[in-house]
């Protein structure tokens, strides 16, 4: 679309909730729209305000600008990183894509593999921004834009959130205050021209959403819930309970012998290794509202905004117990512990030995091993020869320590909670979604993620998010006027998957075709001798290193799709 002006031209991926409000304070400015699109919108708000109209926008967005005039390229994205904007820069060429596959399609990108993401993605299961699986392709960290006349390139930061100022209100004023600005962002979520509904799992924030949701329709909100043969990981029994209470129009769907089927078509999506196993039920739960709406809400969000998955706790506590010892004890007799640990075959003793050597370690550097995904000793294990002269003196845990010593934050659980913002949510969560639900056309909207709400949680004070024992107490006791206690104080399952089962069972077949090859695309990578002793073991019942095999399974999709 061009300007009114027709000196700047816009591409656009994504929504603009506030819109509305923002067309009309431009027209009472005087100008004239010829559109009722938000895409007219930004592009005029952007002619008047350069980058500082991205201060203005609510909502999720990646979006390019040129400008005929100056012959410029603005680029940005939006605060925390909901939509996905990706770019290949040297002296002589830019290109920028929604997308690493139309990046790949142009003759003067080479498709070179970084060393250094192949380890971030085995560390992490995904590749945290700016790098991607190539050398050459990057993408715009959120809450940043770019801009570039071709010959000077200018990066610059335009939001972040500050857990360094906290609320001193009362805890009924607090609450009061975040249930207006929940409702609130719910509501601006549900303006839509098309059909809307919701993803519901029967936790706590899901079923927040559907009840303010349920209070804002006129007719039954739809909702979508994905369940497991297994009852251990699954929970559409509470999601049924909630659409009882809302009276919703409920719909489900059981994933069971559709994994293998459907796998490597699915994986493609995300154009490089992603290896969060909940992206499966996450693009099934999303075909299935895609048969009913074309919006769907969500409750992402909510577990980093008000600490809720139980790492927070333990890695909390952990912090106490670390500051009991003095530091010189802790790096010289727990690593000693731990080793003697490691030599008794129990679950207690390794328990014992994961604690020890945590508590061996600096705050960020433990924080990095509860969210780290493989094992070192697996790692140094397994890795090839040519891949480990290459990365042999890289630490992905780099990327966790810098956010946490940076963090604008005064304590050790906002230190942890701003880290995830930036990596976990941005590099996992956020793609997951986004990925899977545009595989099948359906847009999904995060009302817990309004930037709005993300500054409100942050200030408020962390013993209001972890108090005692239960995670989320804020949020929980927020809405209690909504749900009842036993889903606000069930025991979280969270979008769990029973993967050892799928690589023994259905999975199996495919497995075998890279864990039982020594030629494999693998081999590029790997030692494919320990790589098959790691497979062995597990179809052996010995599940320890299941984790580590489905990301080399994932990994090894992505090289058979993208590397032949």
């Amino acid at each position: 679309m061009m300007s009114a002006s027709g000196r700047f031209i816009i591409a656009f991926n994504g929504e603009i909730y506030n819109y509305r409000e923002l067309r009309e304070n431009l027209r009472e400015n005087g100008v004239i729209f010829h559109t009722e699109t938000d895409t007219e919108v930004l592009l005029e708000l952007y002619e008047r305000k350069r980058e500082r109209c991205l201060d203005d926008l609510n909502g999720m967005f990646a979006f390019a600008i040129w400008d005929l005039e100056s012959r410029e390229l603005f680029l940005a994205r939006d605060r925390l990183g909901k939509k996905p904007l990706y770019y290949h820069h040297t002296s002589k060429t830019f290109a920028f894509a929604s997308e690493i596959k139309a990046l790949l399609q142009l003759p003067f990108i080479k498709t070179e593999v970084s060393p250094e993401a192949v380890k971030d993605f085995f560390f992490y299961q995904y590749i945290p921004d700016p790098k991607t699986i190539y050398k050459n392709i990057h993408k715009l960290f959120p809450g940043h834009w770019l801009r570039t006349d071709g010959c000077k390139t200018e990066l610059g930061q335009y939001w972040d959130v500050h857990f360094d100022e906290k609320s001193h209100a009362s805890l009924e004023v607090i609450e009061e205050g975040l249930y207006e600005l929940i409702d609130d962002a719910v509501k601006l979520r549900m303006i839509s021209d098309v059909p809307l509904g919701a993803f519901l799992s029967g936790g706590v924030d899901s079923s927040a959403i559907v009840g303010l949701m349920a209070g804002h329709a006129s007719h039954p909100v739809t909702t979508c819930s994905i369940g497991f043969d297994s009852k251990r990981f699954d929970e559409v029994c509470y999601a049924k309970q909630v659409a009882q209470i809302f009276a919703t129009d409920h719909h489900e769907f059981t994933v069971k012998d559709n994994v293998a089927g459907n796998l490597e078509s699915i994986t493609r999506f995300f154009d490089e290794p992603f290896a969060d196993p909940s992206f499966v039920p996450t693009f099934f739960v999303s075909q299935l509202a895609r048969q009913q709406v074309t919006v769907a809400l969500a409750g992402d969000g909510g577990d980093e905004n008000f600490a809720g998955y139980s790492k927070y706790r333990t890695d909390d506590l952990e912090n106490r117990i670390r500051g009991l010892f003095p530091g010189a004890l802790r790096r010289t007799v727990f690593p000693s512990l731990a080793s003697l640990a490691s030599l008794i075959p129990y679950q207690p003793a390794r328990r014992a030995r994961t604690l020890l050597n945590t508590l061996a370690v600096s705050p960020e550097q433990g924080f990095y091993l509860t969210n780290s995904f493989f094992r070192p000793e697996i790692w140094d294990r397994i890795v090839g020869a040519e891949l480990n002269l290459h990365i042999r003196e890289y630490d992905p845990g780099e990327v966790t320590r810098q956010y946490y010593r940076n963090a604008p934050a005064e304590d050790h659980l906002s230190r942890i909670l701003y880290t995830d913002l930036k990596t976990y949510l941005a590099g996992d969560i956020l793609v997951k979604v986004d990925r899977m639900s545009m595989a099948n056309s359906l847009e999904t909207r995060a009302p817990l993620l309004d930037y709005r709400v993300v500054e409100y949680a942050a200030s408020i004070p962390s013993q209001l998010k972890l108090k005692g024992s239960e995670k989320k107490f804020v949020l929980k006791d927020t809405f209690r006027r909504l749900l009842p206690d036993d889903i606000l104080y069930r025991k979280k399952m969270g979008f769990s998957v029973p993967l050892a089962n799928w690589l023994g069972g259905e999975l199996r077949p495919l497995a075998k075709t890279f864990f039982e090859n020594g030629s494999s695309e693998l081999s590029q990578f790997f030692d494919m001798a320990a790589v098959s002793q790691l497979w062995q073991m597990h179809l052996r019942g010995d599940w320890r290193f299941t984790q580590e095999l489905w990301s080399l399974l994932v990994f090894g999709l992505w090289c058979r799709q993208w590397q032949t």
